[in-house]
């Protein structure tokens, strides 16, 4: 029409998304009106039945009904506190064994993660209700941010499969050795400051 052709339609269209973002409008009511804009510019009227129709094939759409549930799920979670008194429950069953703050999380971020399907809601969580627990437990920040990301992801990646895999045995026992390691010194400063 004005000679510009689909990747200098493609350019102009991501600068202009870029800028209504900075302007604060929603992603999603941004996209839609992007795409009929430029689909108009671009196909004439037909983009209004393609909306219609994508409209429609999305509505009835049988998967996309857990989205609210997932919401509302996560609603009922952090209203009833669950998941954090469950996570103190398993810091507190697994007290004497060693990295149990770290285990702790790993278990909770398992059933979390299996429970939603949903790898950032779990890291989120697990980031605001154990990572400032493990810090004040004397945890290394590098391994209470790996634990916490480790488990956020357990139920995308295999464990037992990424161990034969990609790492070997000398690392994996190294690893725990720094925990418990990590674990013994944290030990040892809480002594010194209750005996002192």
């Amino acid at each position: 029409m004005f000679g510009i052709g689909n990747p200098e339609l493609g350019v102009i269209m991501l600068g202009l998304f870029v800028v209504f973002i900075m302007f604060g409008f929603p992603i999603a009511f941004t996209l839609m009106a992007l795409g009929v804009f430029f689909g108009y510019f671009a196909m004439g009227d037909l983009i209004f039945n393609l909306l219609v129709q994508r409209t429609y094939s999305v509505m009835t759409n049988d998967v996309l009904i857990s989205i609210p549930l997932f919401v509302f799920m996560g609603y009922i979670i952090e209203r009833a506190n669950i998941l954090d008194r469950l996570f103190r429950s398993l810091q507190l069953a697994a007290g004497p064994v060693p990295a149990s703050l770290a285990l702790a999380t790993l278990a909770t971020c398992a059933i979390f993660a299996t429970a939603t399907g949903i790898v950032g809601a779990c890291v989120t969580l697990m980031g605001l209700l154990a990572f400032p627990a493990m810090l004040r437990a004397g945890y290394d920040v590098k391994i209470a941010a790996g634990v916490v990301c480790a488990g956020g992801c357990r139920r995308r990646v295999r464990g037992e499969a990424l161990r034969r895999r990609f790492l070997p045995r000398h690392h994996a026992g190294r690893a725990l050795h720094a925990l418990r390691h990590h674990h013994d010194a944290a030990q040892s400063k809480a002594r010194a400051e209750i005996a002192g």
